[in-house]
């Protein structure tokens, strides 16, 4: 998903299409669509490597081909500009021609349902409308008359995608059944992952703006999306503790309070930043703040 856009301008050069290609997958937001498989995997009896690594491809795949359309997206609707302060989009650039883009977006999204085709034959006749489901709204958030993400839902897309829906999936597919404490445990890569694209929308609030992209943001303010990433950092340092006093979960979960003063330095850049650049570094933090909170659940003993 579009979540972080972080790599930093550091040469006019064009690269090659390879690594075009790698650019425009945005790889420094992988961890987002890794961290809620790895976290409803950490609560699995036996975990069955086949499945894992299924599930983590489907994953991975439908983040990747989401950055691919709105890369595609953006750019033929204008929100790609000179105004932009993140990093160059390989289609507004002209590394990667428009129908080269979308086709790759076609080829990410029909490897991710054929990944996905061995964990419908697990999981019944639900995970085949789920899957379609995430390779609709992949393209729907960026794509279509009425795109998302210019709606202002992105927020809600990307913390059930990224939250509820890979976590308590990815659970489901080894153990078939659901849980509570699961459910309670995918907020927090919801929440993190949303911190990930409010600080992006931060950033590009200016280019959002003049290409009619309503983001929260765009619709209510620069303090609004302050409050907002903040909140979302906090709330999702309490789901260690929650698990711990409610579900009896090893003690060490109680670290994702952890979050709190790892996470301060970016708070405040987000409540004091001058230009837009400045958040490059928030954004990286976030980051660093998902994949601590991953490895935490990933050492736990569950059962």
């Amino acid at each position: 998903m579009p979540l972080m856009k972080s790599e930093n301008r550091t040469s006019n050069a064009s690269p090659n299409a390879l690594k075009a290609y790698f650019l425009a997958s945005r790889p420094k937001t992988w961890i987002a669509s890794l961290s809620p498989v790895m976290i409803g995997t950490a609560f699995v009896n036996r975990v069955d490597p086949l499945i894992l690594t299924l599930t983590l491809l489907f994953s991975l795949f439908i983040q990747i081909g989401t950055n691919y359309a709105n890369d595609y997206f953006d750019c033929m609707k204008g929100a790609d500009t000179h105004l932009r302060n993140g990093p160059k989009r390989a289609t507004q650039e002209g590394w990667i021609a428009p129908k080269a883009m979308l086709m790759a977006t076609a080829v990410l999204f029909v490897s991710a349902f054929l990944v996905a085709f061995p964990l419908m034959l697990l999981a019944g006749l639900w995970s085949v409308f789920l899957s379609i489901l995430c390779i609709a709204l992949g393209i729907l958030y960026t794509g279509g008359p009425k795109p998302l993400g210019y709606l202002g839902l992105g927020e809600v897309f990307v913390f059930l995608f990224f939250g509820p829906v890979a976590t308590c999936g990815s659970f489901f597919l080894q153990m078939k059944t659901v849980s509570l404490p699961v459910l309670i445990a995918s907020f927090l890569p919801g929440l993190l992952s949303c911190s990930l694209l409010i600080a992006n929308n931060l950033r590009d609030e200016k280019s959002d703006r003049a290409a009619n992209k309503k983001t929260l943001i765009v619709r209510w303010g620069r303090r609004f999306g302050c409050w907002e990433y903040t909140s979302c950092v906090l709330f999702s340092s309490l789901v260690g503790p929650i698990l711990v006093l409610a579900f009896g979960a090893p003690f060490s979960l109680m670290g994702t309070l952890l979050l709190i003063p790892m996470a301060m330095q970016s708070i405040r850049k987000v409540f004091s930043f001058r230009d837009p650049l400045e958040l490059i570094a928030v954004l990286q933090n976030s980051a660093l703040l998902l994949l601590f909170a991953t490895l935490l659940f990933m050492m736990q003993r569950f059962h």
